[in-house]
C-alpha cells in the first residue's frame, strides 16, 4: 500500500461568547507510548515550536513533567518579549495532559493533549481554549493567524519525526464516515 499524505486537519478556530477553541488533529505512525513519551519531555516543547517565537524554556533542566508543574519559559512574540508560566493541571499518561497558562499574554490558555491508538499509529489531538486582550480585533488580525501558522508547523515537525512513510493526518469527519 502506498504512503497516504494528506492535509494537516487544523479546524477553523471557533468562536464563543467569551474565548476561542482550536482544535487540531494528526495521526502518527507510532505507538501510543512513544508519542506520549515524546510530549512528557518538556524539552521537545522547544522543537515543536517556530523557530520566529525564539521561545526558550526557563525552568532549570531536567525536570520531571507530572501533575502540578510548573513550567516558565520566554519568547518573542512579533518583537515583544514574553514571559509565559504554565501549569499541568491533568496527567493521565499516556492518555492525556491538560497545560493552563497561569501567567503570559492570553486572559486565559488551556491546552488539553490527547492521545489515542488509532489505525496502528496514534491520534494526537489538541483541544485549546484561549482568550485574548483586546477582543476580537486582536484575535482575527494577530493571534487567530499566528496559532494557525503556530500548529501547522507544530504538525510539520511531528509528522517528520515520527514518520516512516506513512504520514497521514485523520480529520474529525474521518470519524464521521
Amino acid at each position: 500500500m502506498a504512503p497516504i499524505m494528506t492535509a494537516i486537519d487544523i479546524s477553523p478556530i471557533e468562536r464563543e461568547p467569551d474565548h476561542w477553541k482550536l482544535r487540531s488533529e494528526i495521526w502518527l505512525p507510532q505507538s501510543v507510548e512513544s508519542v506520549f513519551d515524546f510530549f512528557a519531555d518538556a524539552t521537545n516543547l522547544q522543537i515543536l515550536t517556530p523557530p520566529w517565537l525564539h521561545f526558550r524554556i526557563l525552568t532549570p533542566q531536567p525536570f520531571e513533567i507530572g501533575e502540578g508543574s510548573l513550567i516558565d519559559y520566554r519568547l518573542r512574540l512579533r518583537f515583544v518579549p514574553i514571559r509565559w508560566r504554565s501549569e499541568i493541571s491533568d496527567w493521565n499518561p499516556p492518555h492525556r495532559f491538560v497545560d493552563r497558562q497561569i501567567r503570559g499574554p492570553y486572559r486565559e490558555w488551556t491546552h488539553l493533549h490527547t492521545f489515542e491508538a488509532k489505525d496502528g499509529g496514534t491520534l494526537v489531538r489538541d483541544d485549546v481554549t484561549y482568550s485574548v486582550p483586546g477582543g476580537r480585533l486582536v484575535h482575527d488580525w494577530l493571534v487567530g493567524p499566528d496559532l494557525q501558522r503556530i500548529f501547522a508547523y507544530r504538525h510539520d515537525v511531528l509528522a517528520k519525526r515520527f514518520s516512516r512513510g506513512d504520514v497521514r493526518s485523520h480529520s474529525i469527519e474521518d470519524d464521521l464516515a
